[in-house]
């Protein structure tokens, strides 16, 4: 869901709304580094990305992105998955992102359940578009292709040999993204996985009681 339509239609939704989106897909990105520090990787915190300030992790293209698209990315943050000696380190990292991205949505829609928030215009909106970008970060970043989180789950039950090979597409991974996007290949997979984290979601907050 694009937000240029909404910055002409309720401005004031618009200026609130853009700083949870970018701290969502910042969220993501701190999350993979602060997860390597506690597992011993420092590399992202000598970096100096271990820091929520905006200016430390905006991609320009990722950023213009949310706007056209609804959802994007920051900056990778530095990981030497050399120094992840275990498999369980290794994806532990790989996973923190989304997880994040998974734990803002359901407390977005967790306090879309009180009625104040619901039915009132701004607040409802920011909620609602607020969990829609981030099941979607989770959703499109636990497919498994080079360099998205999924990957390098999956690439931890690989032979090392055909690991190795997938590797060498990884400089190409948002062009072959892009790509299978525009074909309507990935459109469909992207939804499986969004329902999926959505049922999920709805099976945590059924324990809540709302």
């Amino acid at each position: 869901m694009g937000l240029l339509g909404l910055l002409f239609k309720d401005p004031v939704t618009f200026v609130l709304l853009v700083p949870l989106l970018l701290y969502s897909v910042i969220a993501h990105e701190v999350a993979h580094g602060w997860v390597a520090s506690w597992f011993g990787d420092k590399t992202a915190k000598y970096a100096g990305r271990l820091s929520l300030n905006p200016k430390d992790h905006l991609d320009p293209i990722g950023t213009l992105a949310i706007f056209l698209v609804g959802f994007g990315w920051a900056k990778p943050v530095p990981v030497d998955y050399l120094s992840l000696r275990s498999r369980r380190a290794m994806i532990s990292v790989s996973l923190a992102g989304c997880l994040v991205n998974i734990i803002i949505a359901t407390l977005a829609i967790f306090l879309l359940q009180f009625t104040f928030i619901r039915t009132n215009q701004w607040l409802g909106v920011i909620f609602v578009i607020t969990a829609r970008i981030n099941i979607t970060l989770g959703a499109l970043n636990l497919i498994p292709i080079p360099p998205l989180d999924g990957y390098r789950v999956l690439s931890e039950f690989l032979p090392v040999d055909f690991k190795y090979r997938l590797m060498r597409l990884e400089p190409y991974g948002f062009f072959i993204i892009i790509g299978l996007l525009w074909l309507g290949i990935l459109g469909p997979v992207i939804s499986f996985v969004y329902n999926l984290i959505l049922g999920l979601i709805g099976i945590l907050l059924s324990f809540t009681g709302r």
